[in-house]
């Protein structure tokens, strides 16, 4: 025994000695230690750094009359005058209110369908059948949105298969596509198509990780379906239905461009004309590059404010959001 006690201590020093000694290890010595680590990393690293940080720093132009014609510190700084410019343009405010309208029913209906499709799955026994609904399901996210639109005409269109039946059984042609009174139903089921399975897959990785003897534990003391689901299986995916509504909120100004150029002519401009699309057709088109840099950065700041307030609400709430104060 007291052989014991008398080597224990040195082990204990060894060990901290070995501690210190990585501690104290110099920069080099990590890099040539860690380098394949480091190698690894250098690819996603050159992307962001292409590809965003680069772009980013562009944005300094929104301060500026920039044109691509002349050197660029010949540009001359106007502050704030495009953000002026942005504000007082008769086209921005109903595009402003498309935009957070189409994200509140994006945000309302669709997020809570994927979490209700991934839940359907989870309670899916059988494995078969369980992998055909979820490929058939997830398949259309990897369509662009050229063909869902193609789609979408081929099917509810004036001269699609519903309007075709309808003339067969004697009744009237149905032309969806191009009605702006039922556009917003219409975004609606193409979000749902396209994109409920993608949400349904990261619900379904979460749903993954909670540890089924919980269930079993809970149908021992006689907890029915309806209960585990309650107790269990939303408390097992909330952190990560925080984390998604968190980054659904600060994207709440970007609802994509394709699908509302893409139908733009068909049901008119003051139906489709989200952000994305106004800054296409009132900037890029007319080479104002310095307005549409505006418009961009004045969605990048709301985005974060939203980003920053709905994680300190989260963080209220006793849930992490996408980071933790340390």
């Amino acid at each position: 025994m007291t052989a014991l006690q008398t080597s224990a201590p040195p082990a204990s020093g060894r060990a901290g000695g070995r501690s210190d000694l990585r501690r104290k290890r110099t920069l080099g010595q990590r890099l040539r230690h860690d380098w394949p680590l480091l190698l690894m990393t250098l690819p996603a690293l050159v992307q962001l750094a292409v590809f965003f940080y680069w772009p980013s720093s562009w944005n300094i132009i929104a301060f500026m009359d920039y044109s691509p014609y002349r050197s660029f510190w010949e540009n001359p700084f106007v502050g704030f005058a495009w953000f002026g410019r942005l504000f007082s343009d008769p086209y921005f405010l109903p595009a402003l209110l498309n935009t957070l309208k189409f994200s509140a029913l994006n945000l309302l209906f669709l997020f809570p369908l994927s979490i209700a499709l991934a839940l359907i799955m989870h309670s899916v026994v059988s494995t078969k059948v369980r992998s055909v609904f979820q490929s058939i399901v997830y398949l259309p996210y990897f369509f662009s949105w050229v063909l869902v639109v193609t789609i979408f005409v081929q099917v509810l269109g004036a001269d699609g298969l519903v309007s075709n039946w309808l003339l067969g059984a004697g009744g009237e042609r149905l032309d969806i596509m191009s009605d702006p009174d039922t556009f917003t139903f219409l975004a609606w089921m193409q979000w749902a198509w396209k994109d409920a399975g993608w949400g349904m897959i990261i619900f379904l990785a979460a749903l993954a990780s909670i540890n089924p003897s919980l269930y079993e534990a809970a149908a021992v003391d006689g907890a029915g379906r309806w209960k585990r689901m309650w107790h269990i299986t939303i408390p097992g995916i909330r952190p990560v239905i925080v984390l998604l509504l968190i980054l659904h909120i600060g994207n709440i100004l970007t609802v994509g461009f394709e699908q509302y150029q893409l139908q733009r002519q068909a049901v008119g401009y003051q139906t489709t004309e989200v952000l994305d699309t106004f800054v296409y057709y009132r900037a890029i088109l007319t080479s104002q590059y310095s307005f549409g840099t505006a418009a961009g950065l004045f969605k990048g700041v709301i985005g974060l404010i939203l980003i920053l307030v709905a994680n300190n609400v989260a963080h209220r709430l006793g849930e992490q959001g996408i980071y933790q104060k340390s």
